[in-house]
Parts: C-alpha cells; sequence; structure tokens
C-alpha cells in the first residue's frame, strides 16, 4: 500500500492558525437521486459559510445513494461528468468553504464504480480524492449476502492530503475495521482522519462508536465521522450518530439520529501534546512472528 500526499497552497494566507479548525458536520438522509442531494448540499454550505466555518463535513454517499444496480448504472458517471462533484466545487468556490465531500460513487478506470471521496478547497479545487480500499461484503446467518465487492471496484492507494492545517488522512467506511491504514497516516504526520460512513444499525450500535474511538486512542488523532442516518429512498436503513472524537477517546459530539448539523471547533495542538505524553506512534518495535 502506497501514500498519495496531495498538495495545496490555496488559501494558506486566510488561516488564522494552522491549530484551529471551525467545521459543520453534518448528519444526512441521502436520496436516490443527484438533484435532491446537490439541494441539501446547497443549504449545508451556505450554513457553513454564514457560521463561518472552514470545513462542511459529509457522509458517506452524500452523492448518491441507489441500491438498484440497474438504476444506479445510468446515474453513475466518470469524475468530470458527476453532477454532484460539479456542484461541492461550484458551491466551495461560491462560499470560500473547504467541503469533504464523504463520497459519491463515479466510475473508475475499469469502467466499474468506484466509492470516492474528495478533498475540495475554498477555491473549488480537489485537493485529494480517495477510493474506498475496503469494501464491504457480509454473509448473515439466514444465507444472505451483501457484497460490495460485486458492484463496486476497490481502490488501490491511501491518501494523505496536505492541507494549511496540516496532513489529513482520507477513509470511508468499512475501512474503519482495518488499523493498518490508520496508524500509517498518523505515522505520516495526520492529526485528524475522516472517517465518513453509512453504517447499518445493527453493526452501529455493535461497533460504531467503539471503533472510531479506538482510531483515535491508538494514534493520538481527531476523528471525524459524518454519518448517514434514517430510511433511505431506496430502502436502506442506517445508524446515524454522526461522531466528532477527540485523540484522547473522548466523544466531544454525536448527532444522534436526527437529520442535523452542528457547528464545532477543533483545537489541533490538542493532538501533538498527546502524542508527545504517550508517543507510541515512535514506540513500535520489530519482532520475531511465530505466526
Amino acid at each position: 500500500m502506497s501514500i498519495d500526499t496531495s498538495n495545496t497552497d490555496t488559501q494558506v494566507a486566510s488561516v488564522k492558525s494552522r491549530d484551529q479548525l471551525k467545521i459543520l458536520l453534518a448528519q444526512t438522509n441521502t436520496s436516490n437521486r443527484h438533484a435532491h442531494n446537490i439541494d441539501a448540499l446547497k443549504v449545508l454550505v451556505e450554513q457553513a459559510a454564514k457560521q463561518q466555518c472552514q470545513f462542511l463535513c459529509l457522509p458517506e454517499v452524500s452523492g448518491l445513494m441507489n441500491q438498484n444496480a440497474s438504476e444506479a448504472a445510468g446515474m453513475i458517471v466518470e469524475e468530470h461528468l458527476d453532477p454532484y462533484v460539479a456542484a461541492c466545487k461550484a458551491f466551495a468556490a461560491e462560499h470560500s468553504v473547504w467541503i469533504h465531500n464523504g463520497s459519491t460513487p463515479v466510475l473508475g478506470p475499469s469502467g466499474l464504480p468506484v466509492n470516492r471521496t474528495h478533498l475540495i478547497d475554498a477555491a473549488g479545487d480537489i485537493v485529494a480524492r480517495y477510493d474506498k480500499i475496503h469494501l464491504f461484503d457480509i454473509y448473515l446467518p439466514d444465507g444472505r449476502e451483501r457484497l460490495e465487492s460485486k458492484r463496486y471496484s476497490a481502490g488501490t492507494q491511501s491518501v494523505v492530503a496536505k492541507t494549511p492545517w496540516g496532513p489529513m488522512g482520507l477513509s470511508i467506511c468499512y475501512d474503519l475495521r482495518f488499523p493498518q491504514l490508520y496508524r500509517e497516516y498518523a505515522q505520516a504526520g495526520a492529526r485528524i482522519i475522516f472517517v465518513p460512513s453509512a453504517f447499518t444499525r445493527k453493526t452501529g450500535r455493535a461497533h460504531w462508536e467503539v471503533l472510531l474511538r479506538a482510531r483515535a486512542i491508538e494514534n493520538g488523532c481527531f476523528i471525524i465521522a459524518a454519518a448517514q442516518t434514517g430510511k433511505h429512498a431506496d430502502g436502506r436503513e442506517t445508524y446515524g450518530h454522526s461522531l466528532l472524537i477527540h485523540p484522547w477517546g473522548n466523544v466531544i459530539a454525536d448527532l444522534g439520529e436526527d437529520v442535523q448539523a452542528k457547528v464545532l471547533e477543533i483545537n489541533l495542538s490538542e493532538a501533538d501534546n498527546i502524542r508527545q505524553q504517550i508517543p507510541s506512534l515512535s514506540h513500535g518495535r520489530s519482532y520475531e512472528s511465530l505466526v
């Protein structure tokens, strides 16, 4: 696995402090149509700008959630043709707000869709993109299967985006269960890691918070986990509970199950302090494996 470090020098002068970040954390109920989701996006970007937030943080599949494969096939296009990506870029530039758009499905190089997240700066330029590496395949006791790998192509590259606030790590949903990815990001200097998600209710109740807190504690970083919530137009039900987790493992904010957005302020120097107190990122040792 290799890290792609994407860089930008835009907006650096406008950032008051590299350590202070004001975000709007959004919890949404995404539709099976781009147009509806673009309308919701517009409202959220305007809210972020009005509250003088530097970042809008969105959940997984914010651009399109449609589990009807044949119907979705006619809507999923290459990135440069995707209406949701275009709207994110336009709204970011119009309101001078950075957008982490969670993710949206676009056609990948193989011709199959990828689940792709975009980090867009306040000038409307894509700073970094990341394709979900770990695809959600589950096998239920009653014999049913839900195989994301049948519909999507997996990403092959981890991504640390360089921003005026320092490196930020990109991941999506099921990646959360693979701690080595988050360790790699932390060791590359990321003080924030994004985990946009659309967790099911069952797995959300059991695993969502504990996994997010573990990733924050293990790596001494802030975890921003915007989540889908409620019953969706395509029939899916998601857990909600978008979370902002402190590097010490404290839950700073939990958005519950309602569609809503919350303004939050982050002092990134707190991650530096915790890493100095417990420098586990530099304590790894080689050892003989008996496996």
